[in-house]
């Protein structure tokens, strides 16, 4: 995938700082689309993978599956399209065959070329991609990203990560050392050190967003290394939650609900809420206004959430963490400085840090706590 290589610099860059303006109800940019009626809102979805995945693509699902409901809206999707131009093709039988005004790009690697280009040749086209790459200064008018900070239900389910686990000793199971995936553990080692001031965070990287047989294997080191509590960030977490329950160790999710893969142990997850995102354009193109190209949030934004708590969490559990989402809420900062990384160098030396602050979207490092190496 794509993702790897350019994820940590494109999130960092001039683009993100593009959509702090956005996110405050400012359009950085307006669509040649004319006005058009919620009847003929026609959104065309297209997934990287299944739908079922308990992941990445289950949580667009979940989330168009909500936007069924809007009154004259009418939904078109398809999964397991490649990042090639098998995704041009998909994008311009949508348009052409079911008169898509919306296409809803799910996948990083959709973006360049096949985006961009589809959004040059259908100018009266509506295109959005989930990933912040979108470039004022040099992509369509009619294109545009969003994003949603997935680190932020991290750190919640750190918060309940510290208070379930009896050793203090944590796991997590990594796709790439790219900057969105420090950020999560890194967010997740902070709450969970609110809690308990000792918790360590081990981490295995597998090395790619869907590796199986890797992701057990990990999942299983981690539980043989002590740690009684796993958690994760690869494509499909299935492997990790379902293997770690078969082990007996406690879990927190990633990307989507896995409450249902693990009866015994599960705690809560963090997930996206793209169905606030989907909604808000739903109605703003409905009432013939253009959609901003960058749109991007957190808990604040009601854009991320964490899933239900399950059986691996007790009453303190519950209370601790219930707190610590109505403080995150309230835009209480994470990051409070100064915060060394667990090399011993200060990393963050402010004393504290605005959540989506773009300082925190260039992480090279794992924070002091977390063992393991960044590259």
């Amino acid at each position: 995938m794509l993702r790897d290589q350019l994820f940590t610099n494109q999130i960092s860059r001039r683009r993100f700082l593009q959509g702090t303006a956005a996110t405050a109800g400012l359009a950085l940019g307006g669509l040649p689309l004319a006005a058009r009626a919620a009847g003929d809102l026609t959104i065309g979805v297209i997934y990287v993978g299944a739908r079922d995945d308990f992941g990445w693509n289950q949580s667009h699902a979940v989330a168009v599956k909500a936007l069924k409901d809007v009154p004259g809206v009418k939904i078109v999707e398809e999964e397991n399209v490649p990042e090639t131009d098998a995704v041009s093709k998909t994008m311009e039988s949508m348009i052409n065959l079911d008169g898509a005004n919306l296409i809803l790009a799910t996948s990083f690697g959709y973006y360049s070329p096949f985006v961009v280009d589809m959004a040059k040749q259908y100018a009266d086209v509506t295109f959005r991609h989930a990933a912040p790459l979108w470039d004022k200064d040099k992509d369509p008018k009619n294109a545009g990203s969003y994003f949603a900070f997935l680190d932020q239900a991290h750190y919640i389910d750190g918060v309940a990560a510290g208070a379930a686990s009896k050793s203090g000793k944590l796991g997590f199971v990594a796709a790439k050392p790219i900057g969105i995936v420090l950020r999560n553990i890194n967010s997740f080692l902070t709450g969970a050190r609110t809690v308990n001031p000792n918790a360590t965070v081990q981490v295995i990287f597998t090395g790619d967003w869907s590796m199986p047989v890797r992701e057990a294997e990990a999942t299983n080191a981690l539980v043989d290394a002590g740690c009684d509590l796993i958690t994760c960030h690869v494509d499909g977490p299935k492997v990790v939650i379902q293997t770690a329950e078969g082990r007996g160790v406690k879990t927190c999710g990633h990307n989507a609900s896995q409450a249902s893969l693990a009866p015994k142990g599960f705690v809560t997850g963090a997930e996206y809420k793209w169905e606030t995102i989907y909604k808000q354009f739903a109605a703003t193109l409905a009432k013939g206004e253009p959609l901003p190209n960058i749109t991007f949030g957190g808990y604040a934004e009601d854009m991320v959430q964490n899933t239900p708590f399950g059986a691996g969490a007790d009453e303190k559990t519950i209370k601790v963490t219930n707190d610590a989402i109505a403080a995150l809420k309230a835009k209480s900062p994470i990051f409070k400085g100064p915060v060394k990384d667990n090399k011993g160098n200060v990393v963050l030396p402010d004393a504290s840090y605005d959540n989506m602050a773009p300082v925190l979207n260039s992480m090279t490092y794992l924070v002091d706590g977390v063992i393991g190496s960044a590259g």
